[in-house]
């Protein structure tokens, strides 16, 4: 099955749908607290979450002898650019669509948000190209909103630069630093990220992120990007792609990375 037909059954089921919805309004839940918010059996929810798994639609993580579940909104990302957005005009978030889908409901900056976000996409490409398009600034520069700049080294600078279209609209030519915290290329990458253009978000904690590159067969990466949040709800609605401001958030910028990867164009703007 391909993948967007994975999505696509997934989607159908009101059950499902519900899980995300739930997801959406907290992320990082047991099975057992997901389990409380729907009236079927422990086995029914774990059938429905095995399914939202294969699709990609939801990712687990381990934290201690607990199994966590977020909601991955990078494969509806996927389906809006190649089902949706060529059949309208309007340009919409992922979250903000899937929310106004599952729920009709909005989301603001002072809503609650996820201590941790989690992204996953899979790449058709190896995960040497997987990193250097993340860390060299001459590959960034081709998708996402411009060029990030590494150095990679525990301590060294990170610095995410607009690119001509966002400066043409009056962005700062910086638009995200941080710190290199760890570097084990091809595999991990761990930075704390911080957002410049919004000044509620400047006042935040540097928030954290960590890039996962795991390789899935011979040519196949499997990306995962794990952003931590903690005391930061403006960096978390803007990451996730809820505010027109960030232009998509992290679903955008994964996306875009893989379609340059694959196809060698990026995605339609995001602006």
């Amino acid at each position: 099955m391909e993948p967007d037909d994975r999505v696509f059954k997934a989607l159908a089921d009101p059950s499902r749908r519900l899980l995300l919805d739930r997801l959406l309004a907290r992320d990082g839940q047991t099975l057992s607290e997901l389990e409380t918010q729907l009236e079927m059996t422990r086995f029914g929810v774990m059938k429905h979450l095995r399914v939202l798994e294969e699709a990609e639609l939801v990712v687990t993580r381990r934290s201690g002898r607990e199994k966590l579940h977020f909601l991955n909104p990078v494969p509806v990302r996927l389906i809006h650019d190649r089902w949706i957005d060529k059949y309208t005009e309007r340009r919409v978030s992922l979250l903000a669509e899937l929310k106004t889908r599952l729920e009709g409901g909005d989301v603001s900056p002072s809503a609650p948000t996820a201590v941790t976000q989690v992204f996953r996409v899979h790449i058709k490409a190896t995960p040497e190209a997987v990193w250097e398009a993340i860390t060299s600034p001459e590959w960034s520069a081709r998708y996402g909103y411009g060029p990030m700049e590494f150095d990679l080294r525990p301590g060294g600078a990170f610095r995410g630069r607009a690119n001509e279209r966002l400066r043409a609209m009056g962005v700062a030519e910086v638009v995200v630093d941080g710190e290199v915290l760890e570097a084990d290329p091809p595999r991990r990458l761990v930075q704390t990220y911080r957002l410049l253009f919004d000044p509620a978000a400047v006042a935040e904690p540097p928030t954290r992120v960590t890039w996962e590159l795991e390789p899935i067969g011979a040519d196949v990466t499997r990306l995962t990007v794990v952003h931590r949040l903690d005391d930061a709800p403006v960096h978390a609605h803007l990451v996730a792609g809820d505010d027109v401001r960030s232009g998509g958030g992290w679903p955008f910028v994964l996306s875009d990375l893989k379609s340059v990867l694959e196809t060698g164009s990026p995605l339609p703007s995001a602006f």
